[in-house]
């Protein structure tokens, strides 16, 4: 096991005790990771603490004809009844890439939302948490 993904792993466990649980999210994502065009079809498990968030999760790359596993980690905040703000990591393969996230509320439970970092970006919606 390479040593970022037992420190997030280790990092979740540790603060699932103290955390609320916010429930299952589901996301679906178009945009560019591990240097081509592809769709990610997502979910993850939200543990908040006030407005802040950790969301480990995971799911499929769909690229030309092929598919690729991923996990990611993102922490975030959400501002009263406005944006959710915040960062993640992003693990596919050997390539580990940060980015920073927004989302913006279309409907109670459904964002619009945007991931950007260093040879990673994406566009999409989140349904949940």
């Amino acid at each position: 096991m390479k040593p970022i993904y037992l420190v997030a792993a280790i990092a979740a466990l540790a603060l699932a005790p103290a955390a609320h649980a916010e429930g299952i999210g589901a996301e679906l994502n178009y945009g560019r990771a591990d240097g081509h065009w592809g769709t990610e079809i997502g979910a993850g498990y939200a543990m908040g603490m006030g407005g802040f968030r950790l969301t480990p999760g995971g799911g499929v790359y769909l690229r030309d004809g092929d598919t690729k596993l991923y996990g990611r980690v993102e922490a975030s905040y959400t501002l009263p009844a406005s944006a959710t703000i915040g960062a993640g990591v992003r693990f596919s393969g050997d390539n580990i890439r940060p980015y920073a996230t927004l989302a913006m509320p279309l409907i109670p439970k459904l964002r619009a939302k945007a991931n950007v970092g260093p040879k990673y970006y994406a566009v999409g919606l989140t349904l949940g948490y």
